[in-house]
């Protein structure tokens, strides 16, 4: 057997043969052509001006001194180590025992202008109703309301309608979820396409028939599939308003456990095939199913110029006190703005569910005889024992009036005189019976309602577009405005409880093998995205477009669409058959293979030398990606003792980084070096097979090892106690146990026990030190990393969790500190924003836990102690001082919410996490943002760099360089989400000469100390000037546009200055060569 070693690569400024790193050195010279200085005297108007340019440059040479004086710091600590190598060579172990490293010391400077950290500093919004201020208010309890269990009775005067009349818009619809109890494909064979081509032709029958649809990933399907005559029927439904598409998005995406990239990418992905293939824009957002809902999504529904929307799974509890103050419509704000920039236009269902019985009004035995594929002699009947009837005129009357006794009733719950009342489920109308069934039903209730101006109503099909504007109508206001005296809301609705203590908490981690892959997958696509838009414009600036494998747009096309399928309520949420996990997986798989192609190819481009001698073998790669974990090994031939084997480095963040690359090799004499010759430092390491087991050779430790421990930082003299534990939760003996969805526990969790004491193995060096711990059910890997900058401000820790023996059981990890966090604790929302949460000794152990997509932070007067996450998981605080993550489940049965299967398909998962302590200065308050070092820590967790062996060729390697895209820096509160190669139009598989520029400036805390990031970071205010951010590329155009890429704005002067303000996210199309 050969043995296999493992060595790690210290680099960042440094990378060895060829980096593409999306940076460059920031100048920081501002220059001004029309400065010019002047002899003489200046007119008393010119004063002014001279005055303030005088201040402008105080303020320039305040930042110079700033900046000076952290570059002379930097140089005077690598002078004060005195540490001398006795042979010359790096690295070496000074007098103290510490590591000495080339890099140590390197100058490096952090300047962040005040004006940049305000957001943080500021207020707040300006909200009537703050959610958290809500959970405060609630008792949480649940009397039996009588016909509407969770509600109250609802009462009403004949006459109220007297003066103004109630319209009724009821909004057929069909709930199609890409992925559940079948595959996506099953689904769309079984039931959506028939769903689709009834539509055709039922809507056509009558005009006043109207539909809405959701789901792009199922239309776009049927839209291939059909012929030109159905296409154009279905266009013409469209454009003359009788089908309505709403939100638009690939799926319906959860929003507990997605990233907002991909919240983003799905919701392009559906507007522009929209865009492409019928000329729609959606303006009217429909989430009836996530299971629970982010504040993430109406920013990005406002950011795509959408105008309304509706939301249905909020906590029982919360829609009762809502309808009580009739507050279920509101303007929904952001909890940063403190304006109005951000409000949407948002209606809540005040009911248990979107289905028929519970849509129509209070009663559910009275709705669902108005459910007329209810009727006697179909498969499906009322719960309630009382069937639909078919409306005749001998019954009319009798059955108008009973509906719209629920219909007033429901009015009764909004501020205006108009309804909403969804009319469908999952899958309806896949059959033409259905379809004539409710139409034709409705339509005599319709009818007859009308035509009787005593019962003052007027009842219509409508579109959730035809709904919202008669609101705004009825209140006088412009379509998305406020109307008076609407209130104003601000935060987040997790966690979600449909009933009882049953809490849908559980979903936060089901499954994390899949969550984890997810985001894997997503960092690639977004890195794939980047190399392949600058490799098609370098390679278009060359000439050289038709050598390049531009096909390779439907790989990425591909991708787009498996990660935005994902994205769907029942699939990254864990939530979904083990058959239909599969495929879901094995679309994944697929896309990663294509999307390590796409980077392959682009970077093969990239770093060539001498473009001239570039080549594309479909068959013959140049590159190959290697898995830190899993990947190929570098070999090493004994016969070939000096031959050089060549590894080319992607980061694909926008900032320089210095950190500590893996790879692995099978020979112990390994040398790297640069590309211009400089050795880097590296570590050898051993590769283990098994906890005891290091091929010939084992050092094995045995004994019962406490984890009690402290976390200090370098130049921090307090210290922060942390102790780890690991813990059990159960499920309840009897009655409802905890499934997919919901987390039901027998109670607070047990310390983990195993018989025997772990192994623990304790690996030292240059570059990290670490500690592995072997139990029975999971290892953990404590690292350091000793490098400047991010990489060494913070812990790496990383758990293998394998409970596939388990039966019944969740394993948690546990951190218990001594930070003075009282019941506060701070949450992300789709790795976009910091939600703060309050531990409620009112509600159950279960109802305390929420989603983890990328961090979760304690915090006191004196430290914040953040926790980053490469997957979304389960997090609580459930005391002062604590930190708790469900990381994964194992559950023999159903928890009835129709899934019918357990979580018994657990797989070995990987769960990589940094811990990140920050010392606050002192009389700096509280604040809900990440600091600058944060934002770098996870960003670096979430994105890793890509190791690229260069294969070997027969006729030698041609010359490579290193590929820098960026002429500039970007400011370091800029985060470059994508650069989307847009599709020409009505061909989604080629790419246009446009691309997406999709910016983030991030919102800063900088209360918390700052420390040396490793790289030059300065802030701009917002200000970025596009035409001088890429190398070698001229900027042709440079056009503002909504986040979907749907609306245009006119175009800018290509050497024109963007403006960001912070939180926000902003869209541009370029057009580069």
């Amino acid at each position: 057997m050969k043995l296999r070693k493992q060595v790690t690569v210290c680099g960042g400024a440094i990378f060895c043969v060829a980096v593409f790193s999306l940076y460059l050195m920031l100048d920081r010279v501002q220059h001004d052509p029309a400065r010019r200085q002047n002899g003489g005297n200046f007119p008393r108007s010119q004063i002014s001006v001279l005055q303030n340019r005088i201040e402008q440059l105080e303020q320039l040479l305040e930042e110079n001194h700033e900046i000076i004086s952290h570059i002379k710091d930097s140089v005077m600590e690598l002078t004060d180590t005195g540490a001398v190598s006795p042979s010359g060579h790096l690295p070496f172990k000074s007098a103290n025992g510490s590591w000495v490293l080339p890099f140590d010391g390197r100058p490096t400077y952090l300047f962040i202008k005040p004006q940049d950290c305000q957001l943080a500093a500021g207020g707040h919004t300006q909200a009537d109703v703050q959610m958290l201020d809500v959970y405060s208010l609630l008792k949480f309890d649940n009397p039996d309301g009588g016909v509407w269990k969770q509600g109250f009775e609802i009462t009403y005067e004949p006459a109220e309608w007297d003066n103004e009349p109630l319209q009724v818009f009821v909004v057929p619809h069909s709930h199609n979820d890409p992925g559940w109890i079948k595959t996506f494909d099953k689904y769309f064979t079984d039931q959506t396409q028939h769903i689709l081509n009834n539509m055709v032709v039922k809507l056509a029958e009558d005009p006043r028939r109207k539909f809405i649809w959701s789901e792009i990933s199922f239309f776009s399907k049927w839209w291939e599939t059909a012929d030109v005559q159905k296409q154009e029927a279905m266009r013409k439904l469209i454009l003359g308003g009788q089908l309505e598409i709403v939100t638009g998005g690939w799926v319906m995406t959860d929003e507990a456990n997605v990233h907002y990239f991909a919240m983003i990418d799905q919701l392009i992905e559906g507007h522009q095939w929209l865009e492409g293939n019928l000329g729609v824009t959606p303006s009217s957002g429909w989430a009836v199913d996530p299971f629970g809902h982010s504040a993430t999504m109406p920013y990005l529904l406002k950011r795509a110029n959408l105008t309304s929307m509706l939301i249905q799974r909020v906590h029982y509890s919360i829609k009762k006190h809502f309808a009580s103050t009739r507050s279920l419509e509101f303007m929904w704000r952001q909890a940063w703005d403190t304006g109005s920039s951000t409000d949407i236009f948002c209606h809540m269902m005040p009911f248990y569910s979107y289905d028929v019985p519970h849509t129509c009004g209070p009663d559910p035995k009275i709705c669902c005889q108005f459910d007329f594929k209810r009727l006697p002699g179909g498969r499906v009947n009322c719960p309630w024992k009382v069937p639909p009837k078919t409306v005749v005129e001998a019954n009319v009357a009798e059955r108008a009036q009973l509906l719209l006794d629920q219909y007033r009733k429901k009015s009764k719950l909004y501020r205006s005189k108009v309804l909403l009342v969804p009319l469908g489920d999952d899958f309806r109308y896949d059959k033409a019976l259905e379809w004539d069934q409710q139409y034709i039903n409705y339509q005599k209730l319709f009818d007859y309602m009308n035509s009787h101006p005593e019962l003052h109503v007027q009842a219509q099909f409508g579109t959730l577009s035809d709904y919202f504007n008669a609101v705004y109508k009825a209140n006088g206001v412009a379509q998305g405005s406020r109307p008076p005296d609407y209130p104003v809301l601000s935060g987040d609705f997790f966690a979600y409880a449909d009933r009882e203590d049953h809490y849908w908490t559980g979903y936060f981690t089901s499954r994390p093998f899949y969550k984890s892959l997810d985001r894997v997958i997503e960092s690639h696509l977004r890195g794939a995205e980047i190399l392949y838009s600058l490799a098609v414009a370098n390679a278009r600036h060359a000439g050289m477009e038709g050598r390049y494998p531009v096909s390779d747009y439907g790989l990425l096309v591909d991708a787009r669409r498996s990660v935005a399928l994902f994205q769907h309520h029942d699939a990254i949420t864990g939530t979904a058959k083990e058959n239909v996990v599969v495929d879901y997986g094995s679309k994944l798989l697929r896309s990663l293979i294509g999307l390590k192609r796409v980077i392959i190819n682009a970077a093969h481009f990239l770093v060539m030398k001498n473009k001239e001698f570039y080549r594309f073998y479909q068959t013959e790669p140049f590159l190959e990606t290697v898995e830190e974990h899993t990947g190929r090994r570098l070999c090493h031939n004994s016969s070939n003792k000096n031959k050089m084997m060549y590894l080319v480095l992607f980061n694909p963040l926008e900032q320089e980084r210095l950190c500590a690359v893996t790879v692995l090799v099978n020979t112990v004499r390994v040398r790297v070096l640069t590309e211009d010759g400089q050795t880097v430092p590296v570590q050898l390491s051993a590769q283990w097979s098994s906890a005891t087991q290091m091929s010939a050779e084992v050092f094995e430790v045995k004994k019962k090892v406490s984890c009690r421990t402290s976390i200090k930082r370098k130049d921090d003299p307090q210290e922060v106690k942390v102790h780890m534990q690991f813990m059990v939760y159960g499920t309840r003996p009897s009655k409802d146990k905890s499934g997919a969805y919901l987390f039901l526990p027998d109670g607070k969790a047990k310390l983990y026990s195993q018989k025997e004491p772990p192994v623990v193995r304790v690996v030292e060096g240059p570059l990290f030190s670490e500690v592995v711990t072997h139990y029975q059910h999971f290892q953990q890997s404590v690292r350091i990393n000793n490098v400047p900058g991010v990489d060494g401000s913070s812990i790496d820790i990383s758990t293998v969790v394998d409970i596939r023996d388990q039966t019944n059981k969740e394993l948690a990890m546990r951190l218990v500190t001594d930070i003075q966090s009282g019941e506060v604790f701070y949450t992300d929302l789709n790795g976009f924003q910091i939600q703060p949460r309050r531990r409620h000794q009112k509600l159950p152990l279960q109802a305390n836990f929420y989603p983890m997509p990328s961090q979760a932070y304690i915090q006191d007067s004196h430290h914040r102690l953040t926790l980053h996450t490469a997957q979304s998981l389960g997090v609580s605080s459930l005391e002062s001082g604590q930190l708790e993550v469900i990381m994964d489940r194992r559950l023999m049965q159903d928890d009835n919410r129709g899934l019918g299967q357990g979580l018994k398909d657990n797989k070995k998962t990987v769960n990589r996490f940094r811990l990140l302590l920050e010392s606050r200065s002192t009389g700096n308050k509280v604040s809900h943002f990440p600091s600058i070092l944060s934002h770098m820590t996870n960003a670096a967790l979430n994105h890793d760099v890509l190791a690229l062996p260069v294969l070997p060729k027969r006729r030698g390697i041609p010359p490579l360089q290193t590929f820098s895209p960026l002429k500039s820096f970007l400011p370091c509160d800029v985060h470059l989400l994508n650069l989307r190669s847009i599709q020409k139009q009505r061909d989604t598989q080629t790419p246009s000469p446009y691309t997406a520029l999709i910016l983030h400036r991030l919102a800063l805390d900088c209360s918390l100390e700052a420390q040396n990031l490793g790289f030059n970071c300065t802030t701009t205010q917002g200000q970025l000037s596009v035409s001088g951010l890429f190398r070698n590329l001229e900027l042709q155009l440079l056009q503002p546009v909504s986040l979907t890429l749907m609306h245009s704005s006119a175009p800018l002067a290509n050497d024109s200055s963007i403006s960001l303000d912070p939180m926000e996210i902003s869209a541009f199309k370029l057009k580069l060569r």
